[in-house]
C-alpha cells in the first residue's frame, strides 16, 4: 500500500507530463517521426536500463538505495520541462524521466512481489496499479484544467513539481517503515536458479510482440494536434479516461490472473488491438472509445505482464528476470514506436495494420507459454 501511494504521486507527476508531451513537442517544432523516435527511445532506455538495474540490485541487495535514486531522477526531470525552449532539450528531459523509471522499477517490483505474495501476485500488482492509475487520472486532469484556463504548457509542468516532491517524501517514509520488504515473501516453487524456464522465454517473445504493436499515447496525441480531431484541452482528459480504465481494469485483471493464469491475456490482447484504429481513424467519440481501450491495454501491461514473471522464475533470480524481461520489452517498444511514427507520416492504414498484426500474432505465444508453465 505504501508503494502504491508512492506510485500514485509519481504517476500524478509523470503521467500528467506525458499526457501533453506529444502536443508540446509539436509546438516546439518536432515532426511525427521525431515524436515517435523520442517516445520509442525513451521507452527503449526506460526498459533496457532495467537489465543492469536488476542485475546490480540482485548482486548488491541494495533495493532501496537504487529505487530511491531512480525516483529522484525521474521526479526532477518533469518540472524542468517548463524551461525547455527547443524540442531537443525537451526530448532529453523526456528521456531522462524514462531513465529514472528504468533504474527504480526492477528493485521496486521485486520488493512488491515479496509483499504481495500472501494475497496473490496478480491481486497485489493489480492493487498497486489501481493506486498508480489513480494518480495517472488526476495528473492529466489537472494539466487539462491549467491548459484550459491559462493555455500555458510551462505552468503545467511547474505545477507538477508539487506531486513530485510528495513522491520523494513518501518513498523515504516507505523506506523507513519497511527497510527489508524482501523478507516478507516466501520461497516459490523450485525452478533452476541458473536459468529461466522455457515458459519464460516463450512468454517474453509474445510480450515483445505486444509492445511493438502498442502505439504510444504521445503519437496519438500528436495525431490529435495535427489533425484537429480533438481540441487541445481534451487531449489530457482523454488520457485521464485511459488511466481510469487502466486502474479499474487492473483490479479485475489481477484477480482474474490469479485464478486463470496466462490464458487471460488472449481475450484482453484481442480487445486492446482495437485501440489503434479507433484512435487514428475515429472522430471525437470513436477516439474517446479508443482511448478507453488503450487504457485497458495499458492496465494489462502494468499489472498482469509483470505479475506473470513472478510465477516463472526462482525467487533468487527475480531482479535479473525483471531486468531482462523489461529490457527486451523496451527494445521491442522502441522499434515498434519508431516504426509506427514513420508509418504515420507515410500511411495511417499501414500503421494500423502493423499494430493489429503484431498484437494478434502474440496470442499463440501466450497460449504455448501457459501450457509450459
Amino acid at each position: 500500500m505504501l508503494i502504491g501511494v508512492v506510485s500514485l504521486f509519481a504517476d500524478f507527476t509523470y503521467e500528467g507530463s506525458r499526457s501533453i508531451t506529444g502536443p508540446y513537442l509539436a509546438v516546439l517544432g518536432a515532426s511525427a517521426t521525431i515524436v515517435g523516435i523520442i517516445a520509442g527511445l525513451g521507452e527503449l532506455l526506460g526498459y533496457a536500463l532495467r537489465l543492469p538495474s536488476g542485475r546490480i540490485s540482485e548482486a548488491t541487495q541494495k533495493f532501496w538505495p537504487i529505487t530511491i535514486f531512480g525516483y529522484v531522477l525521474q521526479m526532477a526531470a518533469v518540472p524542468l520541462l517548463a524551461f525547455a525552449r527547443t524540442w531537443l532539450l525537451a526530448a532529453v528531459l523526456i528521456i531522462l524521466e524514462r531513465v529514472g523509471k528504468a533504474i527504480r522499477n526492477p528493485p521496486r517490483d521485486v520488493m512488491l512481489s515479496h509483499a504481495a505474495q500472501e494475497i496473490g501476485v496478480g491481486w497485489g500488482f493489480g492493487l498497486h496499479e489501481a493506486l498508480d492509475q489513480a494518480g495517472a487520472l488526476i495528473g492529466p486532469l489537472l494539466v487539462a484544467a491549467i491548459l484550459s484556463s491559462q493555455q500555458a504548457y510551462g505552468l503545467a509542468f511547474e505545477t507538477l513539481a508539487i506531486p513530485a516532491a510528495l513522491t520523494i517524501a513518501m518513498i523515504l517514509i516507505a523506506r523507513f517503515v519497511y527497510p527489508h520488504p524482501e523478507h516478507l515473501g516466501t520461497q516459490t516453487k523450485t525452478i533452476d536458479a541458473h536459468g529461466f524456464s522455457r515458459a519464460f522465454w516463450i512468454y517474453l517473445a509474445g510480450a515483445c510482440l505486444v509492445a511493438a504493436g502498442f502505439a504510444d499515447f504521445s503519437l496519438a496525441a500528436y495525431h490529435f494536434e495535427k489533425s484537429d480531431a480533438i481540441p487541445a484541452m481534451w487531449v489530457p482528459i482523454f488520457y485521464s479516461v485511459a488511466m481510469a480504465v487502466s486502474g479499474a481494469g487492473s483490479l479485475v485483471f489481477g484477480k482474474w490472473f490469479d485464478r486463470a493464469g496466462l490464458r487471460v491475456l488472449v481475450p484482453l490482447t484481442i480487445v486492446s488491438a482495437a485501440a489503434t484504429p479507433l484512435l487514428f481513424l475515429g472522430g471525437f467519440d470513436l477516439a474517446l472509445a479508443g482511448a478507453a481501450i488503450w487504457g485497458l491495454g495499458m492496465g494489462v501491461h502494468e499489472s498482469i505482464i509483470p505479475a506473470a514473471v513472478t510465477t516463472m522464475v526462482p525467487t533468487s533470480r527475480r531482479p535479473s528476470a525483471y531486468g531482462l524481461f523489461t529490457a527486451a520489452y523496451g527494445i521491442a517498444w522502441f522499434v515498434g514506436s519508431a516504426l509506427l511514427g514513420f508509418l504515420y507520416d507515410v500511411s495511417r492504414p499501414a500503421l494500423i495494420g502493423f499494430s493489429i498484426a503484431a498484437e494478434l500474432i502474440a496470442i499463440p505465444f501466450f497460449i504455448v507459454a501457459q501450457r509450459h508453465e
